[in-house]
């Protein structure tokens, strides 16, 4: 198993995740994703949901000077 910090758990297979309302769910892949970030409309499965974020700040406080889009998520450099 591989925890990253800000993405999924890596787990290797075979895996069988019990979700809350009982289900097993038993993918056929060797490795896994497991989301931790409760983003993914895959959930339990990582979507990779967690690579976006809310825009913050200024111009000035970005890197490469454009203006964040009140509202809207981007995906991280």
């Amino acid at each position: 198993m591989v925890v990253k910090r800000e993405g999924p758990i890596l787990v290797e297979g075979p895996v069988e995740v019990v979700c809350d309302d009982g289900t097993t769910m038993r993918p056929d892949r060797f490795v896994v994703a497991i989301c931790t970030c409760r983003r993914s409309r895959a959930y339990p499965w990582c979507d990779t949901s967690h690579r976006r974020r809310k825009s913050a700040g200024t111009a000035e406080d970005r890197p490469d000077g454009r203006q964040p889009q009140e509202g809207k998520e981007e995906p991280l450099p």
